[in-house]
């Protein structure tokens, strides 16, 4: 273990607290603090600097006005910080950044302005509003004052890192970020020069403050959080030591966006940590559990998907940690610290290569595109191992690339997929992707179609027959979402789009909801031509909207024709998540088995409750090394399997909730 390793067990203790509450930190006491941590086996925590409300909690000698006026120690943090360091416990010491009521009522020539004059808010919230959702823009005097804050802290109080919050990229027209655009030769009143400058700003400052943490220490860990890591954090992740991804299921975000990130930003060579919370809800839920089953499956994914863990939690007013809140934490990390060394410095093992929406269209807290959360329950559901790349990735990696939906393709971009394609590879591509970036044609001839536009019947229906109709019925299935209309170029009809009577409108329409269909053929709805298989209709975005079960099955088919021998089956269920990873260090890989089943139990969010045993479930693994022995850890218990044509088969007598196999492999 490095001094500065990020490490497997970490907390993030909010203590955004409001000036008019007295009593801060009056029953804090640093060495009973630091042991209900060390009890819980948590190993690094996050500690506030200055909070949301703009609070400090050191005895800051530079900001004194802005130390939290009913704190009984001054020194809370530092007592905090040295007990924590004393037990070995790391610390990243938290500083806001654009969100900081203090800074905004005393600097309103710090606060960003949007494009309409108005006072920019992240929750776009009015003035009135409770809440300290009001951005701060880092082009004004407020970066000076973040600078000398940071600074001070850091001399004050040693730690190792840095954690800057509510770091989000904002759209500003002040003067200062006006002059800026013009200066760039960007137009102020263009949307999308606004939004190039906001990056030019994210960019420009990450490098300034990640510079002045390393000049000081260059050993510190650093990180930036907005809420979503993705495209636009790309080019400074060198600024960052590792990626965290808050993604409380409660909240905004819900059980796909971390996964549809995580998956992304592995491929990157960043390493990673997820982040949910102890709370029912979401970020300031005084007072609520989550549910023990929850945080076991949050923390656990997180570790199958090679990340590490994070888990929020809100610290009281008074300074005193709740006992049992942290006997929650505890239950859930000791088995975490027993998994560790199963789960340390690995990659992923996958076959498929999907590409991420988000290199195109962008991404948000709580707002992935909806192809991107489609196409990962999809697969994850049929248990095949994936990442989401960008165009620059290394396509030869994978035996399938999957272009969901709306992946538009441009001259240099089709001439990769063509050579991978030529060294034989195999694509799967939906509705608009593959089209060019005007939308006019499809960029390779080898889709097998040529592009007319869109779907002159909306619904339509598809017969599904021969192999990619595999497990369905011989009849007609409907395609919910408008397709694209498309001519056959060379490329075989594996099923044909059955017309509807005529389109839905208010002065034609039958029944409740859609037309019938009137068993006309209008035209192709799968096409394969080679190694490609198209799909008109955008399957991902409607198995993101409803889940048909016969769309899934018939990429699921696609994806069989073309990846017979996929890295990894199953015979569970489909609520069985399965992920491989590889430590090169042990000689081994490891298959995680998740099984939890969310459930909408409520008008806003899923709920696991329950954690419903599965037995005797067959796996099987493709390898190309001789196995040497199948155990299941952290138990060691050995099991039997049996190698063929490739394959190591095993049979797992009992999975609850989460079970680890390992794969040893002869050196």
């Amino acid at each position: 273990m490095t001094v500065n390793e990020v490490r497997f067990r970490q907390i993030h203790l909010d203590f955004h607290t409001s000036e008019l509450i007295e009593g801060i930190g009056s029953g804090f006491d640093a060495k009973q603090f630091a042991k209900t941590l060390d009890d819980a086996r948590v190993d690094s925590i996050n500690l506030f600097v200055r909070c949301h409300h703009g609070m400090i909690y050191y005895d800051s000698k530079k900001f004194p006005e802005r130390v939290h006026p009913h704190l009984k120690s001054r020194d809370m943090l530092k007592q905090q910080v040295e007990a924590c360091r004393a037990r070995g416990i790391h610390v990243n010491l938290y500083v806001t950044v654009r969100w900081d009521v203090y800074s905004y009522n005393e600097h309103p020539e710090w606060v960003a302005i949007d494009a309409e004059g108005r006072y920019s808010d992240y929750e776009k919230r009015g003035y009135l509003e409770a809440g300290f959702y009001r951005n701060l823009c880092v082009n004004t005097g407020y970066r000076q004052f973040l600078k000398e804050n940071l600074q001070e802290v850091m001399e004050e109080i040693p730690a190792e890192g840095v954690w800057f919050d509510a770091s989000f990229v904002v759209e500003c027209v002040c003067p200062t970020c006006m002059k800026g655009m013009r200066e760039a030769g960007l137009n102020p009143k263009n949307a999308a020069d606004r939004k190039a400058y906001s990056e030019i700003t994210y960019h420009d400052w990450v490098q300034d403050m990640s510079a002045q943490v390393r000049a000081f220490n260059p050993d510190y860990n650093i990180f930036y959080n907005k809420g979503h890591v993705g495209r636009v954090d790309k080019p400074v992740l060198d600024d960052y030591t590792y990626a965290a991804f808050e993604s409380l299921p409660g909240g905004p975000w819900g059980y796909m966006d971390f996964p549809v990130s995580v998956k992304y930003i592995r491929t990157l060579g960043k390493e990673t940590v997820g982040m949910t919370g102890r709370f029912h809800t979401s970020w300031g839920d005084n007072s609520s559990f989550r549910n023990k089953a929850a945080l076991e499956f949050e923390c656990y994914n997180m570790l199958a998907q090679g990340s590490k863990c994070n888990i929020g939690d809100q610290l009281e007013p008074s300074g005193v940690l709740s006992e049992a809140m942290y006997e929650l934490i505890g239950e859930v990390y000791s088995q975490v610290e027993k998994k560790e060394s199963w789960c340390r410095e690995v990659v992923a093992v996958t076959d498929i290569g999907v590409f991420t929406p988000e290199e195109f269209y962008g991404a948000d807290t709580g707002h992935l595109p909806e192809a991107s959360e489609g196409v990962c329950r999809m697969l994850q559901e049929s248990g095949h191992q994936f990442d989401f790349i960008d165009s620059a990735e290394n396509f030869l990696k994978y035996k399938v690339l999957i272009l969901p939906d709306v992946i538009p393709v441009s001259e240099e971009f089709g001439r990769r997929l063509q050579h991978y394609l030529d060294n034989g590879g195999s694509i799967i591509a939906s509705f608009e992707s593959g089209l060019n970036p005007e939308k006019t044609m499809f960029t390779l001839p080898a889709w097998g179609v040529r592009y007319k536009g869109n779907a002159p019947y909306s619904p339509d229906f598809i017969v599904p027959s021969g192999d990619i109709g595999s497990g369905l019925k011989q009849a007609e299935h409907v395609m919910y979402k408008q397709g694209a209309w498309v001519e056959a170029e060379g490329g075989e009809r594996l099923a044909d789009a059955i017309e509807s009577v005529f389109n839905r409108s208010f002065e034609q329409f039958s029944s409740h909801l859609h037309s019938p269909s009137s068993g006309k053929v209008g035209y192709p709805a799968i096409v394969k031509k080679g190694r490609v298989i198209y799909f008109i209709h955008p399957v991902f975005g409607q198995y993101h909207d409803n889940a048909p079960l016969w769309v899934k099955t018939l990429v699921r088919n696609a994806l069989n024709m073309l990846l017979p021998d996929p890295l990894l089956k199953h015979n569970g269920p489909s609520t069985l998540l399965a992920t491989v990873n590889e430590q090169a260090a042990e000689n081994r890989q490891v298959v995680h088995l998740l099984h939890y089943i969310p459930e909408r139990r409520s008008k806003t969010m899923d709920i696991i409750e329950d954690v419903i045993p599965l037995h005797d479930t067959r796996i099987s693994v493709k390898v190309d090394r001789d196995v040497t022995g199948v155990l299941l850890v952290p138990d060691n218990k050995p099991l039997d399997y049996e190698t063929k044509d490739g394959r190591i088969e095993f049979l797992v007598p009992k999975i609850t909730g989460h079970q680890m196999v390992e794969l040893s492999f002869r050196k």
